[in-house]
């Protein structure tokens, strides 16, 4: 799309179905926050461990110290869901190649319904086992949709609103996180009778993106680079960018292909031991780390009970508050991630979150003497999420389409997806028993990473903004800009796989 040219209703139709993946993506992650209580009572009556006094009713607001089984199984109902997505991460480039972007899209939503089935029928079985069955599936379906949604925008944006277009994947994770935080209120389905419900909503988006992803043409580069077809890329492109002439989008894609055409079969092994995309591999698996290591999703999972320690009154009022924040930070991305640039706005918010885990360690640390200081650690978190989602939070999901070319571009997906997911399952799964050990000191463990992915990114990370492949490439290699050549990228990959 030429400078100055509208957005088209086929783009923003495109954007909106697919990123409805990504709203999936971060109800699932925000869901299992509120009712927790509620639902660790029903999984102690499952597994017959059910204090005495609430054997009768479950209706109650005791707070009982739960059963360390109970706190296993929450534990395993949290962290499976990474699980899934540790798996599935493998599978986005087969298949995003197998039938193309759009089809792929589609036929993984079988697999979002069925999850979202197993949690709603919850009570129809022993609870603790069909939930963690429903959300390793919806896991495993996630892994897929966070690789395939940011790759098809990635193709099919304008390289002017990339930043911006490729930012809404993130703001579609952070509204689904505060659905999924507002409707898991008590009075409305974050109760005794409802939690099925409220789980099961987790694949109701797939039922409307089924329906809406027949309408959406598909990539036109993967319709011309990867299979050749010139036609449909054509109609394609017109379909997304409106009564244009497509022969200069065709000509760029016709130049690229020219010097990539033999990249197309790039596997991970390859990619990893391959020393000319070592550096752009590196940064890329490092900013999906500073991701999750930043300790976010140690408040999406885990804020209310967070907040709970900090001695607010109302703790899941708080939490969605967070979730308001988070959306509306995520907004402010959008609008800057194409002025200010990435890594930019990957520093600020890096720096950033540092200081304020401090200052939420300081705050627990102080609450029993200074009663006052609550209100100076629910400052830090709702400022930690600010920055969170200034950078660190979006970016990195597009980045890794920056900095890779079409023919390992999928790979390098598959290998930030796989770090991404496994980190989240390390934190989803050990921060309840870290932050038993560390106590109010836990943050600091994430304040010590965060110092360490700000220095990383100060001196390693390029700024990927308005620039081409061959230019991001100049930048890791300290060298000119060159024009890249097919034989020799070739030859690196060979020379990688023989090795």
């Amino acid at each position: 799309m030429e400078s100055g040219k509208k957005i088209s209703g086929t783009l923003v139709l495109a954007v909106f179905t697919v990123t409805l993946g990504s709203l999936q993506y971060g109800y699932s992650l925000g869901v299992i926050n509120a009712p927790q209580k509620v639902i660790e009572r029903h999984y102690g009556r499952s597994l017959g461990v059910l204090p005495q006094n609430l054997t009768r009713s479950l209706n109650t607001t005791d707070d009982v110290e739960p059963h360390p089984s109970v706190v296993m199984y929450w534990s395993l109902s949290v962290a499976i869901f990474s699980i899934g997505g540790v798996f599935s991460s493998f599978l986005v480039g087969f298949v995003g190649d197998l039938r193309g972007r759009v089809k792929g899209m589609l036929m993984v939503n079988v697999l979002a319904i069925a999850g979202g089935l197993l949690m709603g029928l919850a009570r129809m079985g022993k609870p603790h086992l069909m939930v963690i069955s429903g959300r390793a599936v919806m896991g495993f379906y996630c892994g897929l949709s966070s690789g395939l949604v940011p790759m098809y925008i990635g193709e099919i944006a304008p390289i002017e609103y990339r930043g911006a277009l490729g930012t809404f994947h993130q703001l579609a994770i952070v509204t689904g996180i505060l659905i999924s935080q507002v409707i898991g209120l008590d009075f409305l389905l974050g109760n005794d009778d409802m939690w099925p419900l409220l789980l099961g909503l987790s694949g109701a988006p797939a039922i409307l993106q089924s329906l809406l992803l027949p309408l959406c043409p598909e990539s036109p580069r993967f319709l011309y680079i990867t299979l050749g077809k010139e036609e449909e890329a054509r109609k394609s492109l017109k379909r997304l960018k409106g009564e244009y002439d497509p022969s200069k989008d065709i000509a760029g894609m016709q130049k690229e292909k020219e010097e990539s055409m033999k990249e197309e079969q790039v596997s991970i092994l390859s990619l990893v031991r391959s020393s000319l995309y070592r550096q752009q591999l590196l940064v890329a698996l490092m900013m999906h780390l500073s991701q999750q290591f930043s300790g976010i999703n140690a408040i999406f999972y885990y804020s209310t009970a967070i907040f709970s320690t900090a001695g607010i009154a109302q703790p899941v009022y708080a939490t969605i508050g967070v979730g308001v924040i988070n959306t509306i930070f995520t907004m402010v991305s959008v609008a800057l991630v194409d002025r200010a640039g990435r890594r930019t706005l990957i520093l600020i918010g890096l720096a950033g979150m540092c200081c304020c885990a401090v200052t939420m360690s300081v705050g627990l640390v102080l609450l029993p003497t200074y009663p006052w200081m609550s209100y100076v650690s629910m400052t830090a978190i709702f400022l930690f999420v600010c920055f969170f989602e200034i950078g660190p939070g979006p970016i990195p999901w597009f980045i890794v389409a920056e900095l890779f070319s079409q023919g390992p571009r999928p790979a390098a997906i598959a290998l930030a997806g796989f770090c991404n997911w496994s980190s989240n399952f390390v934190i989803g799964m050990f921060f309840p028993y870290i932050q038993a050990l560390c106590g109010s000191y836990v943050f600091i463990i994430f304040a010590g990473f965060l110092f360490g992915f700000t220095i990383f990114t100060y001196c390693r990370v390029p700024e990927t903004k308005g620039k081409t492949f061959a230019q991001i490439a100049a930048d890791f290699h300290d060298r000119p800009p060159p024009v890249p050549s097919a034989a020799t990228e070739l030859e690196h990959l060979k020379s990688a796989t023989d090795a």
